[in-house]
């Protein structure tokens, strides 16, 4: 049997069909203040979660993405402006050219001190850091805080990935190469435009490529890095994507995607590592190596040559033999990530 999502699990009346982004967030008409628009997101979207594993896991996975479109649009200064025009309501003021700067904005909402912004400033241009990273660094504001800023600066909505579901059929036509290297998240598609997670303002490159992959524009909303980075290993984990297939919708090509060999199995596992994973792993690697070559000396001079030929002034036999053949077994999962 067919369900009405928006009366049954939001409680929105019949006549409001379809209903606009503010009855569908439950919201009065034109709210303006995005940190209540954002909870009741949340909550909306934490109630629909509920039915995500059951009989109705597509309506449910359809209407998160409702939400999420309606929560991003109404988070977006230019956009809001945009819709609520739609609906009828007027404007005395002109429209805002930009947002505030980061750590202005920081400042206004209290959550650092105008006594702190030149500290801070001083701070991010010595170790050569964004201002956003800077106050994180500092641990003055949370990463959200701090992304939240950003996307305030850039004109753009922040979108919290851990209650949010991209779409699978737009990260099947993005491969995991292209959103490491950018670090971003694809979403969805919405009002023709495919929506990508970042971390800041992309470039044009970027939406270049996206324009070739779907042939729609691209548009940007921000996340913490660390969101991204953890969204990308859940959803481009090893066989979780079929990036032949996305290749080939690109490219147009009619070759089948070769058989993974266990070297290209090692190196996608390498690929959702972060750098300082990889790092640690790699340290590992030597150390592993250098206890392989330290002990094998040992064994030659304290035991071989010892107890077996002690007539020997000095011997050398496991310290050729054990070295290489430790690097062998461990170059590929410790000794080469990139």
């Amino acid at each position: 049997m067919a369900i009405d999502v928006y009366k049954q699990w939001l409680g929105i009346p019949e006549e409001f069909r379809p209903p606009n982004h503010y009855q569908l967030l439950r919201l009065v008409d034109f709210e303006d203040d995005p940190e209540k628009i954002r909870g009741h997101y949340k909550k909306l979207n934490a109630l629909v979660r509920q039915y995500a594993t059951g009989e109705y896991m597509l309506e449910s996975q359809d209407l998160l993405n409702e939400l999420a479109k309606a929560m991003l649009c109404l988070t977006d200064t230019h956009r809001k402006r945009e819709y609520d025009e739609s609906l009828g309501r007027e404007f005395e003021e002109p429209e805002s050219s930009g947002g505030q700067p980061l750590l202005r904005y920081l400042a206004v909402n209290g959550e650092i001190s105008k006594g702190q912004i030149s500290e801070i400033k001083e701070f991010a241009d010595r170790r050569g850091l964004t201002h956003r990273d800077a106050v994180v660094q500092m641990k003055l504001v949370s990463p959200d805080k701090a992304a939240e800023a950003l996307a305030q600066e850039l004109g753009r909505p922040f979108v919290d990935l851990e209650s949010t579901l991209p779409d699978d059929n737009v990260l099947d036509q993005v491969p995991r190469k292209l959103v490491k290297r950018y670090s971003i998240l694809p979403l969805f598609i919405d009002d023709d435009v495919v929506l990508i997670a970042a971390t800041d303002e992309p470039d044009h490159e970027l939406e270049d490529e996206f324009r070739l992959r779907f042939g729609k524009p691209m548009r940007a909303v921000i996340a913490t890095p660390l969101q991204i980075n953890q969204a990308i290993a859940k959803y481009y984990a090893p066989g979780a994507r079929d990036e032949a297939v996305a290749i080939q919708n690109v490219s147009g090509g009619g070759k089948k995607p070769k058989s993974k060999s266990n070297k290209a199995s090692t190196a996608a596992s390498a690929d959702d590592l972060t750098d300082a994973q990889k790092r640690e792993k790699k340290m590992l690697g030597y150390i592993i190596l250098c206890w392989a070559t330290i002990g094998a000396a040992l064994i030659d001079q304290f035991v071989i040559k010892e107890y077996l030929l002690p007539r020997w002034s000095f011997f050398v036999g496991l310290v050729l033999i054990v070295p290489p053949i430790t690097y062998f077994l461990i170059k590929d999962s410790h000794l080469k990530l990139k």
